[in-house]
Parts: structure tokens; C-alpha cells; sequence
């Protein structure tokens, strides 16, 4: 009888720990990355410049680009240098836009891409999407997902705090996300690929779960890979579904509608989920989220990133209309005005303040 079974689209390499770095050339050296080291370094003018100078005497046919930022045409004009250098990969060395910028230059170029992430605010770090700004205001784009990635703790460590927990908050929200994609299963019949989600709740159900916080390597370890396992869970699903339902939508809205004061992805994501399975009526979920994000000094109120509880609720409202064709919870009550105004006042009253 025939064994039936499916390939998985993963990273060949995934280094997770202290001092990861000190071993990048020679991951790099690996003849399915590059057997002649002939790489593109595409680094920001922060963490990425500072690590360049520890890097680059053990990468001499290494090349290095500063990339200006997290934008369509700062990822353009990155492919447009790298065109023609016969490089064998791309090697993003910074956070996540820097990481997304390369992601989407790479895919333009047609080379693949080692992740070298130094801060863990988002699951970019392994997906196949590219968050890019644009003139319209920031898009996804759906490109190869990393070929490696190395993740040096002591790196991680050394990033700003809020990164860290922003990374914790677009965790947690896959929880929601994937309640989201089991309730358009539900009324609309969208199929729901297994091992994505299974895949995707795990890795928000250990961050969720885990009684440490950023200052601990083993709770470092575990967002860390929760972080890579949800990447992989797009990749096998084709699509962004296994991480991003209203809780996502709400994000969006913010940054479309607050484009210079929108907080961090992580951040939003976070208060969102929580939101969210208030909305689907999981009260005791919701709270239990709530709990864990104030625990990690993220938001679960509008008030705790800047924004009134009007600008909220008109960022909910908008939230559907970022992606159209999505089915969440969101276009599934279908909230007027008011009722979003009342689910509101109920969630702050059942999470406190």
C-alpha cells in the first residue's frame, strides 16, 4: 500500500541560541547556501551596520548593502544593486523590515534568503509574506520564505525590550487567527488545512503558556520558535491564514487609518486578539490573553498605546475592509456603530482596567 505523504516548505537550517553568530559563516559555507561565499548583505544602518564590522573578516566575498527602510522602494532599489553580481544568496541581517526588504528583493532577483534576525517583534522572520510600505500604505507581499535562519540569543538580548514583546503579542494572536479560519469552516465552507493550524495554534499556545518572561533564554527559545513554527505554518498553507484573522484587520485599520501613530505590529495584533475572542463570545479566553499581555507589559486597552476609545472603535469598524474576501468575526456579527460601541464597554468591564 502506497505511504502518501506531502514536502513541507521549511528552512534548511534554523539555529536558535547563544552565540549563533559566531557559527554564520560557516552555515553560510553550507553548498546548499553558497559554496563560493559569494553573498549579499542586506543590513539596516542600526544593529545590522554595528554587527557588520564583527562579520565581515570571515566573509571576504561577502558584499554589503544598508537598506533605507521597510518599503517597496527601498526593496527595489536593493534588487536593482544586487542584479547581475552573480551573488548565490541574500543574507538579511537586522529586524524586520530590514528582513522583509530583502525577502522581497531576493524573490525579485530570483536568489534565496537567510534570515539573521536581531529581534524577535514579529513571525516575518520566517514567513513567506513581505510587509512593505507603499503610496497606498503598507501591502503584503507573498514571496519564497527563507532558506536559513539564525536567531543569536545574546543578539536578541541586546535589542530594545518593546521588539521582544511586540513579537509575544503577534504570537498569542494566532489564537484568534485560528479561531477566525475554524468559523469561516464553519459558514462559508473555506477550507482549513490541519497541519497549518495545528501548527500555528501551538506555537501561540506555548508563548501563551509559558510562565517566564524576555529576561529568560528558555522563554526567548520558546517565542523564538513559535515565531519560526508560525512562518512554516504559512508556507504550508499557501497564504497568511494560519496567523492573521480580525486580530490582524484591527492592526491594519490602525495603520491605515493612524499611519503616524500606529504602535507596533505586535502590540496591535495582541489587543486585537483579545478583542476578538471577547467578540466570539470565549470571555474566559479573552481574559486569560488579556492577562498574559499585561504580564508582558504589552496593551489591552486603546488607552495603553495612545489611542481614544472613538479611534478604536472606528478602527474596528474599518478592520474588515482591509482584506477584502477574509471571513473573521468581524464580518461574521457584522457590528453597526453602536454594537461595537457595547461589545467595547463589555470587554473593558470583563478584562478590568
Amino acid at each position: 500500500m502506497p505511504v502518501l505523504t506531502r514536502l513541507i516548505p521549511s528552512p534548511v537550517v534554523v539555529d536558535i541560541s547563544s552565540g549563533a553568530l559566531d557559527d554564520l559563516a560557516s552555515l553560510l559555507a553550507d553548498q546548499r547556501i553558497s559554496s563560493s561565499g559569494k553573498l549579499a548583505f542586506a543590513i539596516s544602518n542600526g544593529s545590522g551596520a554595528a554587527l557588520r564590522a564583527r562579520l565581515a573578516p570571515a566573509l571576504p566575498g561577502a558584499d554589503w548593502y544598508e537598506v533605507g527602510g521597510g518599503s517597496i522602494d527601498a526593496a527595489v532599489k536593493l534588487a536593482d544593486a544586487m542584479r547581475g553580481n552573480r551573488y548565490e544568496a541574500v543574507v538579511a541581517l537586522g529586524g524586520g523590515k530590514i528582513i522583509d526588504a530583502a525577502k522581497y528583493a531576493a524573490a525579485r532577483v530570483g536568489l534565496p534568503l537567510v534570515s539573521v534576525a536581531t529581534n524577535l517583534a514579529h513571525d516575518g522572520i520566517c514567513s513567506p509574506v513581505a510587509t512593505l510600505d507603499n503610496d497606498n500604505g503598507r501591502g503584503s507581499y507573498g514571496v519564497p520564505a527563507p532558506i536559513a535562519l539564525v536567531i543569536d540569543l545574546d543578539v536578541i538580548r541586546e535589542a530594545p525590550e518593546r521588539f521582544v514583546r511586540s513579537g509575544i503579542g503577534d504570537a498569542i494572536s494566532n489564537i484568534s487567527a485560528i479561531a477566525d479560519w475554524e468559523l469561516s469552516h464553519r459558514e462559508t465552507k473555506e477550507p482549513v488545512d490541519g497541519l497549518a493550524a495545528a501548527m500555528a495554534r501551538s506555537a501561540g499556545e506555548s508563548v501563551l503558556r509559558h510562565p517566564g518572561n524576555i529576561s529568560d533564554d528558555d522563554f526567548l527559545v520558546t517565542l523564538a520558535e513559535g515565531l519560526v513554527l508560525t512562518g512554516i505554518a504559512m508556507s504550508i498553507s499557501g497564504d497568511s491564514r494560519p496567523s492573521s484573522g480580525a486580530c490582524h484587520e484591527i492592526s491594519h485599520a490602525f495603520d491605515l487609518l493612524y499611519p503616524q501613530r500606529a504602535a507596533s505590529h505586535g502590540e496591535q495584533v495582541g489587543l486585537g486578539a483579545a478583542f476578538a475572542m471577547f467578540l466570539r463570545g470565549a470571555e474566559a479566553e479573552a481574559r486569560n490573553i488579556a492577562e498574559v499581555l499585561r504580564r508582558h507589559q504589552l496593551p489591552v486597552l486603546p488607552g495603553d498605546i495612545g489611542f481614544t476609545e472613538q479611534e478604536f472603535l472606528k478602527a474596528v469598524a474599518y478592520a474588515p475592509q482591509t482584506r477584502p474576501g477574509r471571513y473573521t468575526i468581524l464580518e461574521h456579527l457584522a457590528l453597526d456603530t453602536d454594537a461595537i460601541r457595547d461589545a467595547y464597554a463589555d470587554y473593558a468591564k470583563a478584562i478590568g482596567s
